[in-house]
């Protein structure tokens, strides 16, 4: 099981000038029919983990990056996140953060439990995890289970209530679900403004994850590099090395 965040919201330590790299991934299967580029295909992913490796780097959950960075352990360490809980997160991605012994943070839906990708109107429709499957995620060693919002609508465009369950319900329903506390958030779409990132807060979190949050960027909105098919070697090095330039410099990550 991944590290708490608990010690990170308690202390507030956390606050590097740069944010942390983290990757933002999704699917894990067949790329032929993926309008929105959200599918690596088991090959890809593997030699994407394998690069990592090569280079010292070791993927883990953002609870244990969180508190690597409190404890100012994090040398070689990079976060890894899989959006929406597809059911190919455990059939196909968990075997191979085992094999590269790395860990990651899956980020799912509680309300659409073995539903599917409703939400893309193109494309194929790519099954979720139900709550075995999130159950066996949430159990393995390194593997951290976030919300991702009950259903996955723009939180910017919801009203009180449907934010307070997407949001605060969420997180109540998936610790039920697991057993565990949910410390991590996850954007739908990676949309966030003030009025969420506040509602994120107040709910409990101790963390959360956006895209490109700009000046909102801190512990309750950490920007991401998207992850796809066409990041091979070359263009995951560039990433890497891009990414103090990509991320503007920010006094603390509050």
């Amino acid at each position: 099981m991944s590290v708490s965040a608990d010690s990170i919201r308690r202390t507030g330590t956390y606050s590097p000038e740069t944010p942390p790299w983290v990757a933002m991934y999704h699917s894990v299967g067949d790329c032929s029919d993926d309008p929105y580029r959200i599918t690596v295909s088991p090959d890809r992913l593997d030699r994407q983990l394998g690069w990592l490796r090569r280079r010292g780097l070791r993927g883990v959950s953002m609870a244990d990056l969180l508190a690597a960075h409190a404890r100012g352990a994090a040398h070689g360490l990079v976060g890894l996140t899989f959006d929406d809980g597809y059911a190919d997160f455990v059939e196909t991605a968990l075997p191979l953060l085992r094999r590269h012994d790395c860990g990651a943070t899956l980020f799912v839906l509680p309300g659409r439990l073995g539903g599917d990708n409703a939400w893309d109107p193109l494309g194929p429709r790519k099954p979720l995890l139900d709550k075995q499957g999130i159950r066996l995620a949430a159990a393995s060693e390194g593997i951290e289970v976030g919300s991702h919002g009950l259903t996955h609508v723009d939180l910017t465009r919801a009203d009180d209530a449907l934010l307070h369950a997407e949001v605060a319900e969420s997180r109540a329903v998936l610790a039920e679900l697991t057993g565990a506390p949910v410390d991590g958030f996850c954007y739908p779409y990676g949309t966030v403004d003030g009025r969420v990132a506040d509602a994120v807060r107040a709910a409990g979190y101790g963390y959360a994850c956006a895209i490109d949050p700009g000046p909102l960027t801190g512990r309750h909105a950490l920007p991401r590099l998207h992850i796809g098919e066409n990041d091979n070697a070359v263009r995951l090095l560039l990433k890497y090395k891009l990414h103090r330039l990509r991320r503007r410099p920010v006094a603390g990550l509050r």
